[in-house]
């Protein structure tokens, strides 16, 4: 039977005593007092479900009409019909549109909330400035726009086996530049676990590298235990060359040899923590590895170097291709790849200390000091509250007098200076 229509488009328009009108089937006209003498007309639909009477909005005239409103209501009816309450039900829909809606939130969008939230954290200035940037470098131009449910197995291979160019060498992301590529992997994979930890998106992890990723890609190479080193009969040799090559790179793993720093420590390196009248450089501790201040004496080559460079506030000493971006490993990477003696810029630390140790007789304590390693016991680091400055000026004024003479063939030592 069909259910009796007791309102009429005219009956609606003409009510303006508050009060509930019905027009069957559980579906009322509800008008009340408005402000200034009007009146307010809104749907609403009213069932019983377990006992109890639900009063269900539908919405106002305004925007619903009759015709509109008995359409509402039985979809409602059909609902309760079936046990459902369609206010849950819409709640319910509500609250997934709002997920879907959430889900739509891009890729880049998550890692730029994941960096943010991350930094404070990061000790490491460095670091920092690399999560950023290796993004914006290999993965925003593949999947940055996309949602970041969307991304799948297959965009993140896409990613990792893109072609790039190293230099002269071009393939596969993955296979040429290895450990970046590692590195950008593990930072898609903990976006992607950000992500689904905030709900943006569900599922799998497909940046994950064990049991998955580790069954599409081929395995990277076992980087060396050790970072291949120079022997420091050869370096005095090395530099010569070296100065003969222009560009920042050429200064800066000049620079880098004559204070034994690390790579990046010196890439990192602003002019605020120069003091070229004193000839200290002040790594601060959020740089460094040990996570403590380091101060370096600065020799008279590596002054030199530094004078050479455009000063400008906080601006980095080297500063990369990129406007306010420091010089990348990769630039130093390449000067020692034309080079071709089969080293790492790490190495020369390795080239210093085996020099410290055979040709010098300054206390090995010292000489870890100069590399910034941690030295001694707890108690022992407690009580010894200085850095040996001094002593390590001497010990790296002596290596740079070293690294800047050659032994001749018929024993006669040169001076590199102003080679």
């Amino acid at each position: 039977m069909a259910l009796a229509e007791r309102l009429t488009a005219l009956k609606v328009e003409r009510a303006k005593t508050p009060g509930w009108y019905p027009d069957g089937g559980g579906l009322y006209l509800q008008v009340t007092e408005g402000t200034k003498g009007a009146v307010n007309k809104s749907w609403l639909y009213r069932f019983t479900l377990g006992g109890k009477t639900h009063a269900m909005g539908l919405g106002p005239l305004a925007l619903y009409g009759l015709a509109e409103a008995r359409a509402m209501a039985l979809d409602a009816r059909r609902l309760r019909h079936q046990g459902i309450d369609p206010i849950e039900h819409r709640r319910a829909a509500r609250a997934q549109k709002m997920l879907d809606d959430a889900k739509a939130m891009t890729f880049r969008q998550c890692a730029e909330a994941y960096i943010n939230s991350h930094r404070p954290r990061w000790r490491n200035a460095r670091h920092a400035a690399q999560w950023p940037s290796t993004l914006d470098d290999y993965a925003y131009s593949i999947i940055g726009a996309l949602p970041v449910q969307a991304i799948d197995t297959a965009l993140v291979c896409k990613v990792l086996q893109q072609h790039i160019k190293r230099g002269e060498i071009g393939g596969p992301f993955w296979q040429v530049r290895s450990e970046t590529a590692a590195r950008l992997r593990a930072r898609i994979e903990n976006v992607l676990d950000w992500a689904r930890a905030r709900g943006y998106r569900a599922g799998e992890n497909p940046a994950r590298w064990r049991g998955h990723l580790d069954k599409l890609l081929p395995a990277r190479p076992k980087l060396r235990r050790h970072h291949a080193a120079l022997p420091y009969a050869e370096l005095p040799g090395f530099l010569v060359e070296l100065r003969e090559r222009e560009g920042i790179a050429a200064r800066a793993l000049e620079f880098l040899i004559l204070t034994a720093a690390r790579a990046g420590e010196v890439l990192g390196m602003r002019w605020f923590e120069v003091n070229l009248a004193e000839a200290i450089w002040t790594v601060p501790a959020m740089r460094m590895k040990a996570g403590r201040e380091h101060r370096v004496p600065l020799s008279p080559r590596a002054l030199a170097i530094l004078e050479d460079m455009p000063t400008s506030g906080d601006a980095f000493v080297f500063p990369g291709g990129k406007e306010g971006k420091p010089l990348s490993n990769t630039a130093i990477w390449e000067v020692l790849q034309v080079m071709d003696r089969g080293i790492t810029a790490h190495g020369f630390r390795a080239t210093f200390k085996t020099w410290a140790s055979e040709r010098t007789s300054f206390q090995n304590e010292i000489v870890e000091q100069a590399l910034a390693h941690t030295v001694g016991t707890a108690v022992e680091r407690a009580y010894r509250r200085g850095d040996m400055f001094d002593k390590r000026r001497r010990l790296m004024d002596a290596w740079a007098t070293f690294c800047t003479t050659e032994t001749t063939a018929h024993g006669k030592v040169v001076s590199l200076q102003g080679r």
